[in-house]
């Protein structure tokens, strides 16, 4: 009790708030758009995503891993049904049908993962991702979601029809400002000063879009009523490829805790032990299976933690589990979730760019500690540059692949980390030399 009444200990809390803030409020605006719900709902959803989060963080903390380390809505999961939904209309395939069957995907996969994090299986499945596995696995990711905030960035909706929408060059010129501000920050500002950013971002975007395109705004919504309605996105139905593309990306996500987990180990200066990943994978599973009756995108730990936690050297349970508390407290006030709804599509994805343009760098981490040669690079270039190629194909290509595999080849992102743990898997790279 000691510990809470301490000014300094809400200090970081509050920093903590920050944060999580900024990694997750455009992802349930995001998602709701790109489903064309209509902003009451996004409010609610908002409202969710901070509720939950919230509760994942603490509960990671106090009976989970046991690190401060955020717990948030996986950017894998974003990047792959945010792609789903760019691709549905050339598959023939509707808003609702999709939504339902990502929503049994999610619940189904939510238990696949619980029941590896009981029986301890996630020991076993961490030798599948080794170095190069988690170098790809960052790269692709980084290239699939910094492709989205793209789009976002240059006024393009997230919309059903891939072929609609065009650059809208003021919101495009708005956007490439806050991303140089934040970088400028990032490069030259006190550390004190660079630990906000992305927040710093958030402020001066919205501000300046407000005054430059949107002088009226939705303040009706902030006196909305909370409410929560079971899958927002349509009612489950059963589409096996996406059923399966669904759960395969929840094997994957794996990875992220396995990322998270390992890059806090020198912070803590000790081992994640079996112990950690079980109770890890457990909770994780079971909010990620709520998930999936709530409409929210599935959880993971959050990699970025690692930069968090160096960045500002407090590896404290107490003042996480604080930050995490907070942002519980924000989404229990309707208001708040009315006001952070209206943040502007451009505005969050430019802030996202920045943040998510730092996986280039973990890639390289990982890349550092594989040993490359004209032999072995095939172990690597083959899965990012098919992963990426597949990425830049239309969906319209693939229409003659059979439906019930097509979501999943058409994603070069899951193709390309598939490859990569194939390739490890068969083939002992290290035997061939120059």
């Amino acid at each position: 009790m000691k510990e809470l009444i301490k000014a300094n200990n809400w200090l970081s809390g509050i920093q903590w708030l920050f944060f999580i803030f900024t990694n997750i409020v455009v992802i349930p605006i995001t998602v709701g758009e790109a489903f064309e719900l209509p902003q009451e709902s996004i409010v609610s959803l908002l409202q969710l995503s901070f509720i939950v989060t919230g509760i994942a963080c603490m509960l990671q903390a106090l009976i989970g891993h046991g690190r401060a380390v955020m717990e948030g809505q996986s950017g894998l999961w974003w990047g792959v049904i945010l792609t789903l939904v760019m691709t549905a209309s050339a598959q023939g395939m509707t808003l609702g049908e999709l939504g339902g069957s990502i929503s049994v995907g999610i619940i189904i996969s939510g238990v696949i993962t619980v029941i590896i994090g009981l029986s301890g299986l996630g020991t076993y499945l961490a030798r599948l991702f080794n170095p190069a596995v988690m170098g790809v696995f960052m790269f692709l990711l980084g290239a699939q979601l910094v492709g989205i905030f793209m789009k976002g960035m240059l006024g393009i909706p997230f919309g059903n029809e891939e072929d609609t929408g065009s650059i809208q060059l003021p919101v495009a010129l708005l956007s490439i400002f806050i991303v140089a501000m934040i970088i400028f920050i990032n490069i030259k500002a006190r550390i004190s000063m660079r630990r906000y950013s992305l927040l710093i971002g958030i402020i001066a975007g919205w501000l300046l879009y407000i005054l430059l395109f949107d002088s009226e705004t939705s303040a009706g919504l902030a006196d909305s009523q909370f409410s929560i309605t079971l899958f927002p996105f349509g009612n489950p139905t059963i589409h096996i490829g996406i059923i399966l593309t669904i759960i395969l990306t929840g094997l994957l996500n794996i990875a992220n805790t396995f990322g998270a987990l390992k890059g806090t180990d020198n912070i803590y200066k000790s081992e994640t032990t079996s112990k950690q990943y079980r109770a890890s994978f457990t909770i994780t599973g079971a909010v990620s299976g709520i998930s999936g009756f709530l409409g929210l995108v599935p959880y993971s730990p959050y990699v970025s933690s690692i930069g968090f936690l160096k960045q500002t050297g407090d590896i404290r349970r107490t003042t996480f589990v604080l930050g995490g508390f907070l942002f519980l407290l924000m989404g229990l006030i309707p208001p708040v979730g009315g006001f952070f709804s209206n943040l502007p599509l451009s505005v969050g994805s430019a802030v996202l760019f920045v943040s998510y343009v730092l996986l280039f760098h973990s890639s390289l981490d990982f890349f550092k500690q594989v040993k490359f040669n004209t032999m072995n690079i095939y172990r690597s270039a083959v899965p990012l540059f098919v992963g990426i190629i597949i990425m830049t194909m239309p969906a319209s290509y693939f229409t003659t692949i059979p439906s019930i595999v097509r979501p999943l080849v058409s994603n070069g992102l899951l193709v390309g980390i598939m490859l990569a743990i194939l390739l490890e898997g068969f083939v002992d790279w290290d035997r061939f030399g120059e």
